[in-house]
């Protein structure tokens, strides 16, 4: 429930109430602040409350993002102020203040008044004389959102750009509000707000156009972000399904699904924009149902494949695997510079110096982002879901699931390398000081286990003296032994596990010391790009009927549960519990357990069978924390703004 209370004085014909009434407000009016207090106290502890000024002139809109967004506790327009549960006290408080202070009437000098001018001797013929004047007390509700802020607690101010919100002194004053207001079309504004303000070519030009307007379609109607984030599951599944059959049709049918399950997840986010339904429950959804069906898209591209006597297993398999660390790549990078400040070639050394402004990396990206043609090309290349999706679909409709994961392959291949080896030249070009809390998200993203810890625990000492990129360089090393050995190891022979259990080790190390190193975001993405793809690789060597697509399922259980950590630190929740990391055993952890399947396993079908009882421990342990987590109340509100891969 949301309980609005009207203060100030009332204006004849205002329609403020109708406005508050629509976005689903109780309205009451307090003719003064005591009265607004008391009000305030008599309302339900679980309802969101406003403070509202019956003067109050501007858009529906501007209302609605001051007072109906649910991602913050408190928020404020000239004019109105809102308060959720949480942040009731720190506004109870705050009027409290307001209303038993006194209330001067603030005066000012006229220094620019005119000049006066008479005739006499001895009479001052210029004005220079202070002259006190009358400034209108602000509005209540903005004295109430300065002091609430001032005690502590943030205050979210919308930007409101053309929109406009204003508390008129004067009837002057009302009727130029009222000009602005008509001369800006509030849903207009609305839905071109509903939009992401950065994403891809694809996106931007050829989905968002009208998928706005199914989102304000959807509205009318009562439909919520999650239905739609779910109906695009469901079409992408179809779509998967239509894929297995391996015909021609299917193919085509299974490509045009593709983009509409697009087009809804365009819209899902739209719709939340417009009508601001945030919620923890659409964050789990939005942030995991992406990779979900996009995998179950490569899947059934692999089944249509084998109906017609081609096995792409490995080939899927490896499309998600590059797809998932080129993902860690972005998320350890971001995460290990989002709060990092900017160092100095000079501090470094202990001495004083200007701070590193910033790159040729980044000089270079802004000087080619100065011309308009380039920023699209560059969005393209790193093939964002949009483009990667519109390929994908073109591609199923038009060819053959063979040729498709080879294209995505290379795209994605290429892309990985450009973003990557530009994100290593910034790391390396710009002396930064990193944060515990990005090194521990660091840590966090590292997903060690028991093994590795015990490791980091005997050899802590020695491995906090490694010099620079040394435990990156250890970390490569151990995974570089852990591929080799599955690659190229004998069959059916201890020697299998010798190259996860030197993994095991280096991991220990590479983890031992702080993650604050230029280069130590890199760690995690080999620690990824090793566990997969020793999976893959022994999968692909056994040659037993099964064996891929067992695979297949167990990295996309142990890849749910990575991308789960992702926005959990996303968000500001923190890691996963770590009973839950060691009970699915790290990524150390699990590879030398599949590695010792591989070597021990006697019968020809033990492989397939035992990599899916392993999928199924992993995908029941991780989702069922997961659940628990995304629909408990500490979950974080994080949506799709940023996320365009």
């Amino acid at each position: 429930m949301s309980t609005a209370i009207l203060t100030g004085t009332p204006v004849p014909g205002s329609p403020l109430e109708g406005d508050l009434r629509s976005l689903g407000f109780d309205v009451r009016t307090a003719p003064d602040a005591a009265t607004a207090l008391s009000l305030l106290a008599s309302a339900p502890a679980a309802d969101r409350v406003a403070l509202v000024d019956q003067r109050f002139v501007g858009h529906l809109h501007a209302l609605r993002l001051a007072l109906t967004d649910p991602r913050f506790p408190a928020a404020a327009v000239t004019g109105a102020l809102t308060a959720q549960p949480e942040a009731r006290a720190a506004l109870s408080a705050a009027l409290t203040t307001v209303t038993n202070g006194t209330a001067a009437d603030r005066t000012g000098t006229a220094a620019d008044a005119p000049a006066v001018r008479t005739g006499g001797a001895g009479v001052v013929t210029e004005a220079e004389q202070p002259v006190t004047h009358t400034v209108p007390e602000l509005p209540l509700a903005d004295r109430v959102a300065a002091a609430v802020e001032a005690d502590g607690t943030p205050v979210q101010h919308p930007e409101l750009g053309s929109l406009v919100a204003a508390v008129p002194d004067t009837p002057a004053d009302r009727e130029q509000a009222l000009a602005a207001v008509a001369a800006v079309d509030d849903e207009a504004v609305r839905l071109r707000s509903a939009v992401k303000a950065r994403d891809g070519f694809f996106t931007t030009y050829c989905i968002s156009p009208y998928s706005r307007y199914i989102a304000r379609w959807c509205a009318r109607r009562g439909l919520t972000p999650n239905q739609v984030t779910t109906a695009s599951l469901f079409t992408a599944l179809i779509a998967a399904g239509c894929a297995a059959t391996g015909t021609r049709g299917g193919y085509v049918a299974a490509g045009l699904l593709l983009l509409f399950s697009f087009v809804l997840d365009c819209t899902d986010g739209q719709l939340a924009r417009y009508s601001l339904q945030y919620s923890t429950m659409g964050a789990w959804l939005d942030a995991t149902f992406d990779r979900a069906k996009e995998y179950a898209y490569y899947a059934g591209l692999a089944i249509g494949a084998a109906r017609g006597g081609d096995d792409v297993w490995a080939l899927a398999l490896a499309a998600m695997v590059l797809q998932t660390v080129r993902h860690v790549v972005d998320f350890s990078f971001n995460e290990a510079n989002y709060d990092s400040t900017a160092a100095t070639a000079a501090s470094a050394e202990g001495k004083e110096g200007k701070a590193v402004v910033g790159t040729p990396t980044t000089a270079l990206s802004s000087r080619l982002d100065s011309v308009g043609w380039t920023v699209w090309v560059r969005r393209m290349i790193v093939l964002p879901i949009g483009e990667r999706w519109a390929m994908i679909a073109v591609l199923t409709a038009v060819t053959t699931p063979r040729i498709v994961f080879y294209a995505l392959l290379v795209g994605c291949a290429f892309a990985a390398c450009y973003t990557t080896a530009g994100r290593v030249l910034r790391s390396v070009t710009r002396k930064a000081v990193r944060t515990d809390r990005a090194a521990q998200a660091l840590a966090d993203l590292a997903d060690t286990g028991p093994l590795a810890e015990l490791v980091a625990r005997v050899t802590r000492r020695p491995a906090r003296a490694l010099p620079g990129v040394l435990p990156l360089l250890i970390a490569v090393a151990g995974g570089a032994a852990a591929v080799s050995v599955a690659a190229f190891g004998p069959l059916d022979s201890p020697v299998l596990v010798l190259g996860a259990l030197v993994y095991v080790v280096t991991s220990g190390i590479a983890v031992a010391h702080r993650m604050g190193g230029a280069l130590d975001w890199l760690i995690p993405p080999v620690f990824r790009a090793t566990e997969y793809s020793t999976v893959l690789l022994f999968a692909a060597r056994a040659d037993v009927p099964g064996a891929l697509p067992a695979a297949f399922g167990l990295v996309a259980a142990v890849a749910y549960h990575h991308y789960d950590t992702v926005y959990r630190i996303r968000g500001g929740a923190g890691a996963p519990p770590r009973g839950l990391v060691r009970s699915l055993g790290g990524h150390e952890g699990r590879t030398l357990l599949v590695a010792v399947l591989a070597a021990f396993s006697t019968a020809e079908f033990d492989l397939p069978l035992e990599l899916t009882l392993l999928t199924v421990v992993v995908a029941v342990i991780a989702l069922t924390e997961s659940i628990r987590f995304w629909v408990s109340s500490g979950a974080p509100a994080v949506h799709d703004e940023g996320e365009t891969a």
